[in-house]
């Protein structure tokens, strides 16, 4: 008799990673998450985090954390739905809805369970209809598992394919799930052409703004501020493990939009709160993001500098233009080999092979923090030229 576990003892794939030392996934790092990180003794320049404010260590974030401990404990020990409610949970859906100009908002423990828990709770009807982008992140996708409704999905960044879609289920109700910045390609959704087509076949509209709060819009405030369509998009998603420091996610919407999403959503009745902690170190991130401006303003000019000298010396950059910049490379090999050698020469880098990538566009996933000083981007260039020279690969 076959064992549910027979499939568990022959997956090798990691091992085989290991043995021939390409594993680049569970590197354990020795420090704070910060422009530079130490990892096995090695002091190695960080151009692998979604810290793109470089919040994760600013003393007021940290006191902010601090202070909520000290107040609330370290935990509610229950569901929101229950006793997990904090008047600081409240404090904190005020300033996310405000920066993202929705009327309400809703906190969850994690981004995952936010996407996982508003969408299933949103298509929760056999006659609704989700329709995603195809390079959508994830939780969407696993949300989308556990919604009722059907599901249809268009090529990345293609209007006409999603207006196809559109045509499809004109008589359906709908909605249209988009990341804001997508997480690989570093590329923008086109979200004034969506929310144009959402309005042609009476669609809603869900951005996911995990890559794009902190980043899009001169106050950080996300994809639908920056394109001016607040008032277009439904429902605004959001993660705080990217530029607002910590762990946890939300969605935001308008006041009843929000509460049915309280009362339906699994992943907010059944999982235990935001811890507190969490929480403060939020606020605080969200106070130094509106006191310091200029933290975006730097993001961007770092941006712009590496996105030119990366395209100067011939990498293939793709569509990126955010703080997100791949490295097409395309055979899964040489990607290996060059995130190696950047990794022995002092650069932290991610590597993205299939499945993560469709076979053949294998990339090194590079991504940039306000904090990153001109030095340290010319040291990074420096050591991906002299790397990407000696492997053919520019």
């Amino acid at each position: 008799m076959d064992s549910i576990f027979d499939k568990i003892y022959q997956f090798e794939e990691a091992d085989k990673a290991r043995e021939q030392n390409i594993y680049p996934y569970f590197r354990i790092i020795e420090s704070e998450q910060d422009t530079e990180v130490k990892m096995n003794g090695q002091d190695l320049l960080m151009l692998g985090s979604n810290s793109y404010l470089g919040l994760t260590n600013h003393p007021h974030v940290i006191k902010r954390a601090k202070d909520a401990v000290e107040k609330y404990g370290t935990g509610c020990a229950g569901s929101r739905f229950l006793n997990g409610t904090l008047d600081i949970h409240l404090e904190l859906e005020k300033k996310l809805a405000d920066l993202v100009g929705k009327e309400s908002s809703l906190v969850f423990a994690t981004g995952y369970q936010a996407n996982v828990g508003a969408i299933s709770a949103l298509a929760s009807d056999r006659k609704d209809v989700i329709i995603t982008d195809k390079l959508d992140h994830a939780s969407i996708l696993d949300g989308v598992g556990l919604a009722a409704g059907r599901f249809a999905r268009y090529k990345h960044s293609d209007m006409e394919h999603l207006e196809t879609k559109l045509k499809k289920y004109k008589d359906k109700p709908k909605i249209i799930i988009t990341d804001g910045i997508f997480s690989m390609d570093g590329d923008i959704a086109k979200l004034d052409k969506i929310s144009y087509l959402a309005k042609k076949y009476g669609a809603g509209i869900y951005v996911d703004d995990a890559h794009s709060i902190g980043v899009l819009n001169e106050d950080g405030g996300g994809t639908a501020k920056y394109f001016g369509l607040e008032d277009e998009v439904d429902v605004i998603m959001g993660t705080f493990s990217k530029s607002l420091a910590s762990v946890g996610g939300f969605v935001a919407a308008d006041e009843k939009v929000v509460d049915y999403i309280k009362h339906n959503a699994r992943s907010l009745i059944f999982s235990a709160s935001l811890p507190p902690g969490s929480a403060g170190s939020v606020l605080g991130a969200l106070e130094v993001m509106e006191r310091e401006p200029e933290r975006i303003e730097k993001l961007w000019e770092n941006t712009e500098y590496m996105l030119k000298n990366f395209q100067d010396m011939g990498y293939n950059t793709g569509d990126a233009e955010t703080p997100i910049i791949p490295l097409i490379i395309g055979d899964q090999t040489k990607t290996f080999q060059l995130w190696k050698l950047l990794q022995k020469n002092g650069i932290f880098i991610n590597p993205s092979v299939p499945p993560a990538v469709p076979v053949g566009y294998s990339l090194i996933r590079t991504s940039f923090m306000s904090t990153h000083t001109k030095e340290q981007l010319d040291f990074a260039l420096k050591q991906f030229k002299e790397a990407g020279e000696t492997l053919g690969i520019i």
